[in-house]
């Protein structure tokens, strides 16, 4: 059974043929408990009515007895001497206990079918045996005789058993049938799903399933097409990545080739080979800072958690970020304060000092000179709450939803900036995430940017 239509083929036509025999054995259980006392008694009955309406009657026992059995009934009859006479379809079994034939003639009642072996696969119901029947005492001129009578059953239901025979086979075969074809409509969408997988797994995303299906099936078709648009989105970002790193590497090593050319050149005098030497050693650092930012992706994106760390007071870490970087806000001239309270976090305080000071370092570079930052820590709930405001050139709507994208940069204002790899943000972003926390940002065009961390 190597295939799922198969397989669910193969379960399908078992379940049916186990139910088949365990619906059999129980209702032949429940005809053996039930049915057949009650049958026993009701037949009993039939049989004591016949004699009392033998004895109604003027016709001589052999003419009564052959035309009751026309109505569809088998009788025996004997006074305990010779072989005795049957009358109406013959019995399969004529064997019978010359001790069950006396017990009749001696006045009691033989209740052959109440006492009938029960087996598990054959309903007494429809056996043709002597033994299986009713015996009733019956005087018949001035003798007493015994009478064992049952229905003629295959008389009786011998249209109904053609019938039944009929719609059963009918049945079975309809059911395999219907399974055949219910089983493929089953099937076809887990089908169409694995050609789509193969089809992912030769990087083509664009598949269409349909997800007008209201079960698991359907809900199946939406998650995979889901996710073959996330891993379109994720393949087209990997590419966009690379095509990004290439960029930013293949800028600054030409820009150095170049340089480094023109250094070899003896007409150079000292101004510009000490220009020239300028350019090449800040290309070196720009290629560094890039290099260091991707590995701190790279490791960022192998985390999913931040372990356990001791809490450490944000304010000192706040503060020393400030003096570190005091070189840079004071040569632009701009203004910078913190209010900070007493609070305390529990987290990376090594990954939360590289994001604040990713968010500084932003706002210095894109606020003018004689600008003002500032910079607010409280409590928040459970956790702190980071604000950073400063009023440079701000971002424009457009940009905010791209903002914390790898590699993106902004408009042309932003974009000047020779520096910027544009994944400082994305690493502000990711180090957030990991401590479950959120940043947003709120920004106009020239009235400056303000970002918000929340860490819980």
């Amino acid at each position: 059974m190597r295939t799922l239509y198969l397989r669910i083929v193969v379960v399908t036509l078992l379940i049916m043929l186990v139910s088949s025999v365990i619906a059999f054995i129980g209702a032949n259980i429940y005809y053996q408990q039930v049915l057949k006392p009650a049958n026993d008694a009701k037949n009993t009955e039939i049989a004591k009515d016949i004699v009392q309406l033998y004895h109604d009657t003027t016709l001589q026992a052999d003419t009564f007895f052959k035309q009751t059995a026309e109505l569809s009934y088998q009788f025996y009859l004997t006074d305990g001497e010779g072989s005795g006479t049957f009358y109406g379809a013959p019995f399969r079994d004529q064997s019978l206990s010359n001790e069950s034939i006396n017990k009749v003639l001696s006045g009691a009642t033989y209740h052959g079918m109440e006492n009938y072996p029960g087996q598990t696969f054959v309903t007494g119901f429809f056996s043709n045996e002597l033994t299986n029947s009713i015996g009733v005492p019956v005087e018949i001129n001035g003798e007493t005789h015994a009478l064992f009578m049952r229905p003629n059953i295959e008389q009786q239901f011998n249209e109904i058993h053609i019938l039944l025979a009929v719609l059963l086979v009918f049945t079975i075969l309809l059911s395999m049938v219907l399974v055949l074809f219910s089983t493929r409509y089953i099937v076809r969408p887990v089908k169409d799903l694995t050609d789509a997988t193969e089809k992912i797994a030769d990087g083509q995303y664009s598949i269409r399933l349909k997800q007008n299906r209201k079960d698991e099936i359907g809900t199946l078709a939406k998650s995979f097409h889901s996710m073959s648009r996330k891993l379109k989105r994720v393949e087209n970002m990997r590419q966009e990545f690379v095509s990004n790193v290439s960029h930013e590497i293949r800028t600054p090593l030409s820009s150095m080739k170049g340089y480094a050319r023109l250094l070899r050149s003896s007409s150079l005098s000292t101004k510009e080979r000490d220009h020239y030497l300028q350019v090449i050693e800040s290309e070196s650092t720009r290629l560094s800072k890039l290099s260091r930012q991707l590995l701190t992706l790279a490791a960022l994106d192998k985390d999913t958690i931040i372990d356990q760390h001791d809490a450490f007071k944000v304010a000192p870490l706040l503060q020393h970020l400030l003096q570190q970087t005091r070189w840079l806000w004071e040569s632009k001239d701009i203004a910078v304060s913190l209010e900070a309270e007493d609070v305390s976090y529990n987290g990376s305080e090594e990954l939360l000092y590289q994001a604040f000071e990713n968010l500084l370092t932003n706002s210095i570079k894109y606020t003018s000179e004689a600008g003002e930052i500032n910079m607010t820590v409280t409590k928040y709930k459970e956790g702190i709450q980071f604000t950073i405001e400063d009023n440079g050139i701000g971002i424009s709507s457009e940009d905010q939803e791209k903002m914390f994208d790898r590699f993106y940069k902004a408009d042309a204002s932003r974009g000047q900036q020779k520096d910027s790899s544009g994944l400082g943000l994305s690493i502000v972003k990711k180090i957030i995430t990991l401590h479950d926390g959120d940043i947003t940002a709120k920004s106009q065009l020239n009235k400056g940017t303000i970002f918000t961390v929340t860490l819980p």
